[in-house]
């Protein structure tokens, strides 16, 4: 072990009043990892529609990979849609890239996973494929077991993986400073993330308690206010209205398919969801549609839920299914979920008339699987059809 390691490793694990031993030691595994790569070139990969808990929880990454000499991309293939995120993303200046398919992978030594463990992005595959090996999969989901890393960090008790760094950064991976305008906005960041993964901290455990309370007296107010001040998008609305009228609502479940959504409106659904789940006597809400991009077709959906003995991610799997073992087309974690189907051998634009048909045949099959998993045998028609 070098000097510098040395020092890395003693100021991790020497913080009095940082996280716990179990913790620490993660912080510390960390610090070696990024030591051993010094001075390379990483990807830090997050969700292809990445949430405040993602982009915040890469972007304390990228900062304390900075230490090491690490150049870190924050890499996502799909789309920044929500209201919140897009404000997050400018007001704190945090850069994302949008991989595309013509991007040349090779010039990574390293990918790192960060608030998925790459069943929810589609670069999994491709860095696979142009032999970037996974470094570090750090996340607060259940294990999906898809990929593996020369360093874990999968903390189901943790309620947002910002909750995981913002332990890491008390622990001494990166010192925040009250005079430091980057630290500032990293601090603004992860509070969000935080926020925004547990309902404004109405679902935090203590973890996440203790992590806003470090982060707090380095927390931009008027930015953090700023952030969560925007207004739902005309579209996103529209979707919602969409959710309410096709709604089927039995014993505390309420399901609605919306029907075709652009690709750049796909984070409507999780807010459909969310909106769902604040009607009278509603536990659980899950909301779907038929998403087009470029020829490629997929039923995307979110799952939210208030209901203790619901686990989003069993029963998405259960009721779903997968493409092969393994892999499956939906997961979650506590009160949350979502899931995403090809279309594939359908997809397509076809005429209004079979572009109706080819929803209402989806529409159909994901009511009954989900139905028949939550031990409903009688299916009603959509509001609307009956």
């Amino acid at each position: 072990m070098n000097t510098r390691e040395g020092h890395k490793l003693r100021e991790v694990s020497g913080a009095a009043a940082g996280p716990p031993a179990q913790e620490a030691k993660k912080a510390a595994e960390l610090a070696s990892l990024l030591e051993a790569h010094r001075g390379e070139r990483h990807i830090i990969v997050i969700q292809s529609f990445p949430d405040p808990d993602a982009i915040s929880s890469a972007f304390a990454h990228q900062m304390v990979a900075a230490r090491f000499g690490i150049e870190c991309d924050i890499a996502y293939d799909g789309v920044v849609s929500h209201h919140e995120n897009i404000a997050l993303v400018e007001l704190l200046r945090i850069h994302l890239l949008r991989v595309g398919e013509a991007e040349d992978l090779g010039r990574w030594r390293g990918s790192v996973f960060i608030d998925t463990q790459g069943t929810t992005s589609g670069l999994t595959e491709r860095l696979r494929g142009a032999g970037v090996p996974v470094l570090a999969v750090i996340d607060h989901h259940e294990p999906q077991g898809v990929i593996e890393a020369q360093f874990t960090d999968i903390r189901t008790e943790a309620n947002a993986t910002a909750t995981i760094y913002a332990e890491y950064l008390e622990g001494g991976l990166l010192r925040l400073e009250q005079s430091d305008a980057d630290h500032e906005r990293l601090a603004t960041a992860l509070m969000h993330g935080i926020r925004s993964e547990t309902g404004g901290l109405v679902r935090a455990a203590r973890a996440d308690f203790m992590a806003a309370a470090y982060l707090a007296e380095f927390v931009d107010q008027e930015t953090l206010a700023a952030i969560l001040s925007n207004q739902r998008t005309r579209n996103t609305m529209d979707v919602i209205q969409a959710a309410l009228a096709a709604r089927e609502v039995r014993d505390g479940y309420s399901i609605a398919g919306v029907g075709y959504l652009r690709y750049e409106d796909r984070d409507a659904i999780p807010q459909a969801a969310d909106f769902l789940l604040t009607e009278e006597n509603v536990h659980t809400a899950i909301a779907y549609g038929l998403i087009s991009d470029d020829g490629r077709e997929l039923i995307t959906g979110s799952l939210r839920t208030k209901k203790p003995t619901l686990n989003p991610d069993a029963f998405l799997k259960e009721a779903l299914g997968g493409a092969s073992p393994g892999r499956y087309y939906g997961g979650g974690r506590r009160e949350a979920g979502g899931f995403e189907i090809p279309i594939g051998f359908l997809a397509g634009n076809y005429d209004g008339e079979t572009m109706q048909w080819k929803w209402r045949l989806y529409d159909e099959q994901i009511r009954r699987r989900l139905w028949a998993r939550l031990g409903v045998e009688k299916i009603r028609q959509p509001r609307g059809e009956q």
